[in-house]
Parts: structure tokens; C-alpha cells; sequence
């Protein structure tokens, strides 16, 4: 039976350039879902961080051992702060569960060893329609507090990885790291082949931008159940998260975009970065310790 989705989608504008999309987490006994939300992230991180053949040998009897190897490439370290797993495993769970993509390959294919940073791109999936082209989705993602800040510098980052050199090193990274036994292994090799015009394959692909901030239509909704009001009484507090999406989006549309890209914007608002932080590394680290 299928699972109903974890997110609230309030609000999705996909006809604007760029598209938008505001996530919520939800509320319950008067707080923002922190905890839940990092279970939830736990419960994904084998397909973020198992490859396609270990994915395929998921099963009851190897369940627990691949848990354990999936949970040890995120890292093994307790100077977790400032680390990108975090938002990667949040835009891989967006895009499987809002977009249905599935994942080409993970960035925890790229490091040598648990607590190595790699640079690219965050997410590389894809969207295959039945009888339809193959779409490519370049993830990027900034898990941040302030969103401000997060604007600023994803789209210093758009601008730097929309060049020619960088993609063509990008994409020669990605064939490299494709399971031949996945189904899409030779569709998506040679949309990235250096045979293949740039031109063709900016028309394919998709770069989904995933930016959390600290709220304060979240904060000021948990002041608000905190105080007694009713957890059914919903319609003006999305209104208000409605007015700062769109503000959100504003602002990014105003930083000059990279053209020839189709970006989906996708804002996360936060309560605290910290509890969410503070509550995925602990369930990290019990899941290292139980299968250790």
C-alpha cells in the first residue's frame, strides 16, 4: 500500500519561469515536525546512498547490513554542522516524493572516504515518461538559515556550473559513475556524451533549486498553537506561507538567472536549522551504532 506523501505541498506555481514550489513539514502537539521530518530523511537514505545494484539486493535478509552501509557514506564525524549532507538527502526525498524522479547516481559515488566533501552538482536524477525523451534533473541545494544568503549563493553556483568546461567535466563524472545494469544507463550516457550538443541536452535537463530558511510564518504559526490555537484552523497561516514563497520566489527572480536553464525553485521554511540538524544526527548515529 502506498505511503501518503510526508510534505504538504502549500504552494506550486509550475507554469512560472522559474517554477515554484513552497513545502511545509506540518505541525503536531503545537511544534514544527522536526523529529518526523528526520526520520523521514533516515527512512531515504538507502536510495540516496546505495547504488543501483544494492539497491536491487535490498531485501529481508540483507536489509539491515546494506542499512548499514548506506548509513556510513553519509559520515562518521560529530563536526556535522557545517556539512551538505543533509540538504542533498533533503532534495533527493523532494524530488522522489513531489516529482517522482529517481536517482541516477548519488554523490556518495564520488568520495573515497565517509567524511570527504565533494563538489557538483547535489543531485543528478531523472524523469522518465512512459514512451517519452529522458528529462536529466541537476539538483542544487542550500541549507541554510538565513534565505537571503541561500539566494546569494546558489545562484553565484548556477552561474559558475552553467559553463561550458564545467558541464562537460560534470557530465564525464556522471557517465563514469552510471550502473550499466540500470535501465537508463545507455539512454542517459549518450544524452551526455561529448558527441552530444549542449544545445540538445539543455533541452533535457532540469535543475531543481532547494532552499531552506529559518521562518517566520513558521515560527509565528508555532507561537500561535503553542498559545491554543486550533491545529485545524489552517486557512490564514497558509495564506501567509503562500506570501512568503512568492516573496521568496521574488527575490530569486530578481538575481539574474543563467538563461537557456529551466529551474524549479523549491523553498523548505524551517522552524530551527538546528533542531533538524540536531535530530537527523542523532538518528544517524543510532542507526551507525545498531548496525556497527
Amino acid at each position: 500500500m502506498a505511503r501518503p506523501p510526508f510534505l504538504d505541498v502549500i504552494v506550486q506555481d509550475l507554469g512560472a519561469s522559474p517554477s515554484v514550489t513552497g513545502l511545509c513539514a506540518g505541525y503536531e502537539n503545537s511544534v514544527w515536525r522536526a523529529d518526523a521530518l528526520a526520520a523521514r530523511l533516515i527512512e531515504e537514505i538507502p536510495s540516496f546512498a546505495l547504488t543501483h545494484r544494492e539497491r536491487a539486493d535490498f531485501a529481508d535478509d540483507t536489509g539491515v547490513h546494506l542499512m548499514g552501509v548506506a548509513v556510513r557514506k553519509i559520515y562518521t564525524t560529530d563536526k556535522y554542522k557545517r556539512r551538505g549532507e543533509f540538504g542533498e538527502l533533503l532534495l533527493h526525498l523532494v524530488l522522489r516524493e513531489v516529482f517522482g524522479t529517481q536517482p541516477a547516481i548519488s554523490k556518495m559515488f564520488f568520495k573515497d572516504a565517509a567524511n570527504d566533501t565533494v563538489k557538483g552538482f547535489d543531485a543528478v536524477h531523472v524523469v522518465a515518461p512512459d514512451g517519452g525523451a529522458l528529462e536529466l534533473w541537476l539538483g542544487e541545494v542550500k541549507f541554510y538559515i538565513g534565505r537571503s544568503d541561500a539566494i546569494r549563493d546558489v545562484v553565484a553556483e548556477l552561474h559558475d556550473h552553467s559553463d561550458r568546461d564545467y558541464l562537460r567535466s560534470e557530465f564525464a563524472a556522471i557517465v563514469a559513475k552510471l550502473d550499466s545494469t540500470w535501465e537508463h544507463h545507455e539512454q542517459l550516457a549518450a544524452l551526455l556524451d561529448r558527441r552530444t550538443s549542449l544545445d540538445q541536452i539543455f533541452d533535457a535537463v532540469t535543475v531543481p533549486v532547494l532552499l531552506t530558511y529559518e521562518s517566520s510564518v513558521v515560527d509565528s504559526r508555532v507561537g500561535a498553537l503553542a498559545g491554543g490555537a486550533s491545529p485545524s484552523e489552517t486557512d490564514e497561516y497558509r495564506r501567509v506561507f503562500q506570501e512568503e514563497i512568492l516573496a521568496g520566489l521574488a527575490a530569486f527572480s530578481a538575481k539574474g538567472l543563467p538563461e537557456r536553464i529551466r529551474i524549479r525553485l523549491i523553498l523548505v521554511p524551517l522552524h530551527t536549522k538546528e533542531a533538524l540538524l540536531s535530530a537527523l544526527h542523532a538518528r544517524l548515529v543510532a542507526w551507525q551504532q545498531a548496525t556497527n
